[in-house]
């Protein structure tokens, strides 16, 4: 081979490599991860959790605002209702911590295709945006979730299922992030951040309750001790009670839940007055409970999900001292002493605690108090059916002979 066909060979080699070269590195490029953070690093750096006091949530169709005030939290839309502070503190634990899993290079224009459009009226295309602030009202951060990241598009080997979740750090305009959290309890809705601590009622002694739209009442009961059933107070000669209708009614309101704190500014155009009952309760430890009830009017009525509005006020003194029996040892006196003050406590937090509620109104579910919204008919024994009032020594079945055989 001459020597000028080696030369031309050698320079094609060298520029085909150069070429190669050139094309691996520009893939590498655009390969190359180009957000401001990286897989494992946190999302939001820097984030002040023990400095937020104000929580601003928004999504397509609600809006939540929780605040501390004097170290407890509140739901602002609620006319500051008191907050779940533990899903509080785990959102702020979770963010602070949150660690990035993928970042994918994209500018804000594209929030939409990761489910974080801001102009949609979709919640499930606008997803939620959640900014935090300090006590003067300076932002710490503002995070945007969108859409969750099923195992498919991240290539899990666990098959189906979300598995985390995309997200946006405002302050961060170079792409959005997929995350291996999911926030389920993320919510724009005030209900969802609502404390769920009740008023409890223990030991009933006496309810009664009026008519609808009426002070007159429609029934009363009693019962002689705790595990009495109850009886009317007024029954007429030859009148009993259902007992399974009214077996309920010994745990009423023991382990009550709401839907719902109504605010001052709608309960107006959420009640209906001419259907308003009064329950009035006492307890065999003194306490008195009046309890108002009425059907709710429903910004979006559907079938089986009627709801009532509820108000509580508790009244009543708890004995300082209890009633000592004749001929007690001191051992007794001091065992009995015991538990008369420990259940002195707890009757003073139950009374506290119901207190607390007295001026504001609850949305509570029908089946919360279908057993105590039933008419003095319904709670009465019907007695055996029309089959069963058949005399003993009635006369027997009537024989109908076959057709074709003639009778006797």
């Amino acid at each position: 081979m001459k020597s000028r066909t080696v030369i031309i060979l050698w320079i094609i080699t060298l520029f085909l490599g150069i070429s190669v070269f050139a094309i691996k590195k520009s893939a590498g490029n655009d390969l190359k991860n180009s957000t401001e953070r990286s897989a494992g690093e946190t999302l939001v750096p820097n984030f002040h959790a023990d400095k937020t006091a104000t929580i601003e949530i928004t999504s397509a169709d609600s809006a939540v605002t929780l605040t501390q005030k004097d170290g407890t939290w509140l739901v602002v839309e609620r006319d500051d209702f008191p907050a779940q502070t533990t899903s509080i503190y785990e959102l702020l634990r979770t963010l602070t911590d949150l660690k990035v899993t993928q970042g994918i290079e994209a500018g804000p224009s594209f929030a939409p295709r990761f489910g974080m459009d801001e102009n949609s009226s979709d919640p499930s295309q606008r997803g939620l945006t959640a900014t935090f602030k300090d006590a003067s009202g300076k932002n710490l951060a503002t995070v945007s979730f969108g859409k969750n990241l099923d195992s498919a598009a991240s290539a899990s080997p666990f098959g189906g299922g979300s598995v985390g979740r995309y997200v946006r750090n405002h302050d961060d305009t170079s792409g959005f992030y997929a995350v291996s959290e999911l926030f389920p309890s993320l919510s724009a809705d005030p209900r969802n951040w609502l404390a769920d601590e009740f008023f409890q009622i223990e030991k009933i002694q006496t309810i009664n309750l009026s008519q609808p739209g009426s002070d007159k009442s429609e029934w009363e009961l009693t019962r002689d001790d705790e595990t009495a059933d109850f009886k009317f107070t007024d029954a007429f000669p030859g009148v009993k009670i259902d007992p399974n209708a009214v077996s309920p009614l010994k745990s009423l309101f023991s382990y009550t839940r709401f839907d719902d704190v109504i605010p001052a500014s709608e309960i107006e155009k959420r009640a209906t007055p001419e259907k308003l009952q009064t329950a009035t309760i006492t307890t065999f430890e003194g306490l008195t409970y009046t309890i108002s009830l009425q059907p709710a009017n429903s910004t979006n009525p559907q079938p089986g999900s009627e709801s009532y509005l509820l108000t509580v006020k508790a009244s009543g003194e708890l004995p300082k001292e209890r009633k000592k029996a004749e001929n007690e040892t001191p051992e007794l006196a001091e065992t009995t002493d015991k538990a008369f003050n420990e259940r002195h406590k707890t009757l003073t937090k139950l009374l506290e605690k119901t207190r607390k509620f007295e001026n504001r109104t609850f949305e509570v579910s029908s089946f919360t108090v279908s057993s105590l919204l039933k008419t003095r008919t319904d709670l009465m024994d019907k007695g055996p059916g029309p089959e069963a009032q058949q005399p003993a020594n009635g006369p027997g079945p009537v024989f109908t002979p076959p057709v074709g055989i003639p009778s006797p």
